[in-house]
């Protein structure tokens, strides 16, 4: 695996690259990531505080992990573990929902443990809406009124169904269909 650090605010001294390049290669052992495949690593610096974003598109899932620390190196260390635990959960989904080629994409099981919670998967509740016609505003007003994260509407305009979410940024994102 290719690995591309990016600094933000800061300059990527060879010893915070091998350091990256060494904790991103012990996933490995996890999953099979081809030659080809490319993990882009942002590290960002504010004061008071270090941000490292971690994104590694492979041909069967894309695995990203965001960490804020007020140290780099365990940054650096979360940041790993989160991405081992995607790791983990997409292995276990894969092998339950269907066993087929892509399931082959890991290493074998006994290497990636079973201390994995496989009940957090499950579907516990499923609900059916029938999305109200509205703008944009009315939507972010009826979410924050609910307090959720996202609500899903149907767009006044477009007259197609659409996503307004929250961003952690504290801003808010949406998400329109074709």
């Amino acid at each position: 695996m290719k690995v591309q650090i990016y600094g933000k605010n800061i300059t990527v001294t060879p010893a915070i690259a091998e350091k990256i390049e060494k904790k991103l290669n012990t996933l490995n052992k996890y999953f099979i990531i081809a030659e080809e495949d490319t993990a882009n690593v942002v590290v960002r610096v504010y004061p008071n505080k270090q941000k490292i974003e971690v994104t590694i598109p492979t041909k069967f899932a894309v695995l990203r992990a965001e960490v804020v620390h007020d140290d780099l190196y365990a940054a650096i260390d979360l940041a790993v573990d989160k991405l081992e635990d995607q790791i983990r959960r997409q292995k276990t989904r894969l092998t339950r929902k269907n066993k087929t080629k892509l399931a082959e994409a890991f290493v074998d099981r006994e290497l990636l443990g079973d201390e994995y919670d496989e009940s957090e998967d499950e579907v516990v509740r499923t609900k059916t809406i029938d999305p109200d016609l509205m703008d944009l505003d009315e939507a972010i007003m009826r979410m924050e009124m609910l307090g959720h994260s996202f609500f899903i509407y149907r767009d006044e305009e477009t007259r197609s169904i659409a996503v307004v979410y929250k961003r952690h940024d504290g801003g808010y994102g949406l998400i329109e269909t074709e």
